[in-house]
């Protein structure tokens, strides 16, 4: 006994008050399962509702132009054996004899001058009754223009970027026999049974037993369930979404080439060909870069198009230091707390150091007086001074304070480590840095000198700026940023005064340090630089 069956708008994601542009079906019309009965289309992408079970439409509930969601019904249909048994509706049938017909545009609507932006065909080519030709996209919709008879394709009158209206001429096809639809012969056995594809021409050999025989299609091995809310979401035509219904493949994982990154049915094909070699573990069939994030890669672009290029190789030390700082900002959850420091009263001690320092031969600069605060804030809280095991589960604390510091060089930023600077008076310290900077811009650091640090300082004094973000150096846990001090009007309670303030950015890896922990740590940094006797207590 037959039934009629509701069929309901199913789960698309999160969208809402869909437009429907196209009513795929009418009543009367038989359909397998899986075949398309209505288009949507939102600002994000166009999708494909599909029907739920096989049978006849007895009442179509929605025209193009209706909004819809979840739980929207959509038609009725006439499920079971009697459903199945009813003959197909017949296309007209092309003219006795065979012969050429041309194919026109059909009735699109309102739209006028539409691009095309995919031909679905080439001379030679096969088609039935209702394979897709083209594929046209206006502002508002994309749609198929179906083949109106079966034949042999014998001229193609348009190509992608051409714009057609109503009555442009499309192709030239070589009718065959009566040119019709055939009717869906297997649906009959039993509604719960997979349909026989409708399609004609190489798609079929997809769907062969192996050992398959050679096809233009590549057929495809066992395909994961398909992600039917990633699938929905795709930018892909309707006979792209029914190619890949047929062959398993989820839209969600393939990358469209098309314009506006619409997937083709080239794009479709390529990821079945990486899938059956292996290589579409990665969204897309594209290779997981570094660290296994799993994010696609930049595209490469043809920059001589736009003008004259020069390529020159990257220094040896961006690409060492490249891939490093990858590596931390896939991996390392980072946060930056800015802040400023007064050291008005520290650089007016370290000018009165001058005469003194040119009797030793060296020039103490701020960043030596920073590298000791930096180190008595590390003492202060010593969770700055640790690393996270490899494993995630410990924190390893250091009972040594070795801080790296930043050097720019001609070939990049180098960061050579200096060890116990605890240990070490102002005037050594300002000795082995000068000394140590002129090995690192000739490149005559070794690898030893670049490891083992505590934290790390970028400074960016000499340059300018007034904030950045610099990236924690793992296994480190923090690095302090520097900027450019300048004067500022400071309000002490009564009246403005000017002083010198020292802008600084620590940023730091949130698993092993939360944000009071860094505001309280940065808070006793400048205490410190403001006030440097306080390293004493």
């Amino acid at each position: 006994m037959a039934t009629i069956q509701d069929v309901l708008v199913p789960d698309i994601g999160d969208f809402s008050d869909v437009d429907v542009i196209e009513v795929l079906v009418a009543p009367g019309d038989q359909v397998n399962e899986e075949d398309s009965l209505i288009t949507l289309e939102s600002d994000k992408a166009s999708m494909d509702i599909p029907s739920p079970m096989s049978g006849t439409v007895k009442e179509v509930l929605i025209n193009p132009g209706d909004k819809v969601s979840e739980g929207s019904l959509i038609v009725r249909l006439e499920a079971g054996n009697g459903a199945a048994a009813e003959a197909a509706p017949t296309p007209p049938p092309a003219p006795p004899g065979g012969g050429e017909q041309e194919i026109a545009v059909p009735d699109i609507g309102d739209f006028s001058d539409v691009d095309v932006i995919e031909v679905h065909v080439a001379v030679g080519d096969t088609v039935a009754v209702d394979d897709s030709l083209i594929t046209l996209e206006s502002d508002k919709a994309s749609m198929d223009i179906p083949a109106p008879v079966a034949g042999v394709i014998k001229d193609i009158k348009i190509a992608v970027g051409d714009k057609v209206s109503q009555g442009t001429p499309l192709a030239v096809v070589e009718l065959a026999g009566g040119g019709t639809k055939p009717p869906p012969a297997a649906a009959a056995e039993s509604p719960k049974a997979p349909p026989e594809p409708e399609r004609t021409g190489p798609a079929p050999e997809v769907a062969t037993p192996p050992p398959p025989p050679p096809s233009r299609q590549p057929p495809v091995p066992p395909v994961t369930k398909v992600d039917e809310a990633g699938f929905s979401k795709a930018h892909a035509s309707p006979a792209v979404r029914s190619f890949a219904r047929e062959l398993g493949v989820d839209l969600g994982r393939v990358t469209g080439s098309g314009r506006k990154s619409r997937i083709t049915k080239a794009d479709v094909q390529s990821f079945v060909k990486q899938v059956m070699s292996g290589q579409a573990a990665a969204p897309a069939g594209a290779a997981a870069p570094e660290g296994g994030a799993g994010i696609p890669p930049i595209p490469a672009v043809d920059f001589t198009k736009f003008g004259e290029i020069e390529t020159k190789d990257l220094p040896r030390i961006k690409k060492i230091s490249g891939a490093h700082l990858h590596r931390c900002w896939l991996n390392i959850p980072m946060v930056t707390h800015h802040d400023e420091a007064d050291i008005t009263d520290l650089e007016n001690f370290r000018n009165s150091l001058k005469a003194e320092a040119e009797k030793r031969g060296v020039r103490v600069t701020a960043l030596t007086f920073i590298m000791k605060a930096v180190v008595g804030a590390l003492k202060a809280f010593p969770d700055f001074n640790a690393s996270l095991s490899s494993d995630g589960q410990s924190l390893i604390y250091k009972k040594y304070y070795h801080v790296g510091v930043a050097v720019d060089t001609p070939n990049g930023l180098v960061v050579p480590v200096f060890r116990d600077v605890d240990q070490k008076p102002i005037y050594d310290l300002a000795a082995e840095m000068a000394e140590v900077s002129k090995r690192a811009r000739d490149g005559k650091l070794t690898p030893t000198e670049m490891q083992g640090g505590c934290i790390s300082i970028s400074s960016l004094g000499g340059i300018g700026g007034t904030a950045f973000t610099p990236l924690v150096n793992a296994p480190e846990v923090a690095i302090l940023g520097v900027c450019r001090s300048r004067m500022t009007p400071v309000w002490n309670g009564s009246e403005f005064v000017p002083r010198l303030m020292l802008p600084l950015d620590l940023t730091y890896d949130h698993r092993v340090i939360d944000g009071a922990s860094a505001a309280r740590f940065v808070a006793y940094l400048t205490k410190v630089l403001a006030d440097m006797r306080r390293l004493l207590l």
